[in-house]
């Protein structure tokens, strides 16, 4: 019975790993094909100033648009992105290097490159800190042995002033419930940066459980705070949470936006009931926004009350990745 489990697995993980290779290779000759579309315009056109302005992917490039009027600012950019964010006149964009793999590029506010390097796997999240500093990016992997699912993460952090990387959080010394812990299935996705460029939050899964966790990036520790809480996303006044909650605390069910009062611990329900498979961006102290997407896959850009109030307002159609630039 052993023998046959290991095969099925050893089976498992090399399909699933193919089906993510194809994914890859389709995305990137659909990104190609679409690389001189009529809307795309020079990437020196776009900054990212601060401003009453959202930076978003839309047609698998970087492109802002005005927060007043979204629906006739869009400026498309020619920087290939499939995951964006900025903070402070530093971006970040995950973009495919070849027909199988991906790179994270470090952008200055005119979106020139000032450093990139690979990254395993296909993009799933990114993030900068407010001050522009720390960097930080998620993505799914094949392969992992423990994963009876065939994929895992790795999530890593930039710092961009010294230029010290760590590749994956799994270095990092874990205590959890109050005490050390160590567990070859330990993934971790969804970094979010404190204001002081050292402490940030995350996801930490293992052992059937998923955690929120705050790491220390100097010390390279993490310890749990609390659970059910994945993909969280740091209020700008550094009191709350935004997240996606697994309904019944079973992501198969999906997940519903909600908020945690870091001073309380009390989680608060949004007005979306729509699944949402997103790591949240606060607009400001009291707005979400976050990605949905159709049944065929095209994405949209909503917003909701961070309070519960009110109903969703969708704000963008056919872009993701919202990150407010002021």
């Amino acid at each position: 019975m052993t023998e046959l489990t290991t095969r099925a697995r050893v089976t498992l993980a090399a399909v699933t790993t193919l089906v993510l290779a194809a994914v890859a290779v389709g995305y990137v000759q659909l990104a190609k094909g679409r690389a001189d579309a009529p809307d795309t315009v020079p990437a020196a056109s776009i900054t990212l100033d601060p401003g009453p302005r959202l930076l978003v992917v839309s047609d698998r490039h970087a492109a802002t648009v005005s927060r007043g009027e979204p629906s006739g600012s869009r400026q498309v950019s020619g920087v290939e992105c499939v995951r964006v964010y900025a903070a402070a006149g530093t971006g970040v964009c995950i973009q495919p290097d070849t027909a199988w793999s991906y790179q994270l590029v470090v952008l200055d506010r005119e979106l020139r490159q000032t450093r990139s390097f690979a990254v395993p796997g296909l993009p799933n999240r990114a993030r900068v800190s407010a001050s522009g500093r720390m960097v930080a990016w998620t993505t799914f992997v094949g392969g992992d042995s423990y994963s009876s699912g065939g994929f895992s993460t790795r999530t890593g952090i930039l710092d961009t002033r010294t230029g010290t990387l760590v590749s994956t959080l799994e270095e990092f010394a874990i205590t959890r419930d109050g005490r050390p812990y160590r567990n070859v299935d330990v993934n971790f996705w969804g970094v979010t940066f404190t204001a002081d460029d050292n402490a940030f939050y995350a996801t930490m899964s293992t052992a059937g459980r998923r955690h929120l966790i705050r790491g220390d990036f100097a010390a390279r520790t993490v310890r749990t705070v609390t659970d059910n809480v994945e993909c969280p996303s740091l209020s700008p006044d550094g009191t709350r949470i935004a997240f996606k909650q697994a309904v019944g605390g079973d992501p198969q069910r999906g997940w519903r936006l909600s908020v945690l009062d870091l001073a309380t611990m009390a989680v608060t329900n949004l007005a979306e009931t729509t699944s949402v498979d997103d790591q949240p961006a606060w607009l400001d102290d009291h707005t979400v926004a976050y990605t949905l997407r159709a049944p065929d896959g095209t994405p949209s850009i909503w917003s909701a009350p961070a309070d519960a109030t009110g109903r969703p307002t969708k704000l963008l159609d056919q872009a993701e990745s919202p990150a407010a630039l002021g």
